[in-house]
């Protein structure tokens, strides 16, 4: 094996030297040297940006505060909603708390936005002929933020004038409001447009049923039926009533619990119960003595033939009557509820003209703006008389560099 020879590994690394070795005072020289380059180009510098700094127009920040509601707490009125019913259930299953999160994005939302475009002309001011361009630009002169630890909603609006600001951030407060009412977004509200979503859809039933019992009654003749009838028809609407309550209670529960949850089974079987006695009361075959020694109730498929479609149709608007009364109490308390929350997004602090502008901060950017160039013009005062140096001393890297930036030089030497 050779040994390695401690010349060759000397001259290596004399060959491995970039160039020529350049120390501190070196380089202080060399900024001394070029003092006036570099003291002409931050005085045109700071000229520069201090006109660029005067022309540039005021700016001023216009803000309002928004307070969310905090988690959401049970109604004072579910006790009532449990002893109308089973569907005092749905108190605790249709609500749900609400994060500041989705209160920011329903203020960046496309129908806030749109609304105040067009409410405040931002087309005309932004000179913007589309929608699609405009929710670009908005973001650059609103900010929607939310502080995790108060939860405190802040709408922040530039603008250069002060005016405009303080209304455009007052218009994010005034359409939201307007949007939240028209969205369920608390447990009072939600349990409003559900109950009257089911209201209207039994009045519709209500009134197919009065319709399909009139025409019973002009087909078989039929008015008035004995009082067995008649209280056979009730029970058959009130065990009916019971089922549907339970089924919309057992359907809420399913939403938030397993199959195996002791409520949902205990429903389960209530609802088996029930639908087993509506089809033993429904039924044409049976008898007084499945109930019993002195039974007092018989199926409706006994009754005469004539009375059979009566008693359906008239049970039919019976239901319907209970259904209707029982879904007004809820719609009733439900708007309670939803009252006594009051709004669902408060503002604290209404947006006033302000009096001082926010930017731009002309200060900082004369300092930076000098500070750039000293350095820039230091910079290049050092890179040229290394370069220089580097000639004298280095020829080859002097020539490499040089070609360098020929290659590199947009138009070619001629």
């Amino acid at each position: 094996m050779n040994k390695l020879d401690p010349q060759m590994l000397a001259q290596d690394e004399d060959d491995l030297d970039d160039g020529p070795s350049v120390g501190l005072l070196d380089l202080l020289t060399w900024l001394g040297e070029g003092k006036r380059l570099i003291a002409m180009v931050t005085a045109v510098a700071v000229v520069g940006s201090v006109a660029f700094a005067v022309l540039k127009p005021n700016i001023y920040t216009a803000r309002t505060t928004l307070l969310p509601p905090g988690a959401q707490q049970q109604s004072g009125s579910a006790a009532a909603l449990a002893a109308l019913g089973s569907l005092g259930g749905l108190a605790g299953g249709l609500g749900g708390k609400t994060p500041d999160e989705l209160y920011v994005n329903l203020l960046k939302s496309d129908s806030v936005q749109r609304a105040l475009a067009t409410r405040f002309d931002l087309y005309k001011r932004y000179e913007i002929e589309t929608y699609e361009v405009l929710r670009l630009v908005i973001p650059q002169s609103v900010r929607v933020s939310s502080d995790k630890k108060s939860g405190v909603i802040t709408v922040e609006v530039d603008d250069k004038e002060p005016k405009f600001a303080a209304d455009l951030a007052n218009g994010y407060a005034a359409e939201v409001t307007k949007l939240l009412g028209r969205l369920a977004v608390s447990e009072a509200q939600q349990r409003r447009v559900f109950f009257d979503q089911q209201l209207k859809e039994t009045k519709d039933n209500l009134i197919k049923a009065e319709l399909a019992l009139r025409s019973v009654q002009e087909k078989s003749g039929m008015i008035v039926l004995d009082q067995q009838a008649e209280a056979i028809i009730k029970a058959a609407a009130e065990l009916k009533t019971k089922i549907i309550e339970r089924e919309v209670r057992l359907k809420v529960l399913r939403t938030g619990t397993t199959a195996e949850n002791p409520d949902v089974l205990m429903l389960s079987s209530e609802l088996a119960a029930l639908r087993g006695e509506l089809a033993r009361m429904e039924s044409a075959s049976g008898t007084a003595s499945s109930r019993g020694a002195g039974a007092i109730d018989i199926p409706v498929g006994k009754l005469p033939a004539a009375a059979v479609d009566y008693v359906r149709a008239a049970r039919e608007v019976k239901f319907q009557e209970t259904m209707l009364v029982s879904m007004l109490r809820q719609f009733e308390i439900a708007k309670l509820d939803e009252a006594k929350e009051g709004p669902a997004l408060q503002q604290v602090d209404v947006a006033l003209p302000p009096d001082r502008k926010s930017k731009p901060a002309r200060a900082l950017i004369v300092m930076a703006a000098t500070l750039a160039a000293l350095l820039g013009a230091s910079l290049f005062v050092i890179a040229r008389r290394y370069r220089a140096l580097l000639r004298e001393q280095d020829p080859e890297s002097a020539q490499a560099w040089a070609r360098l930036a020929d290659a590199w030089r947009l138009r070619g030497k001629r």
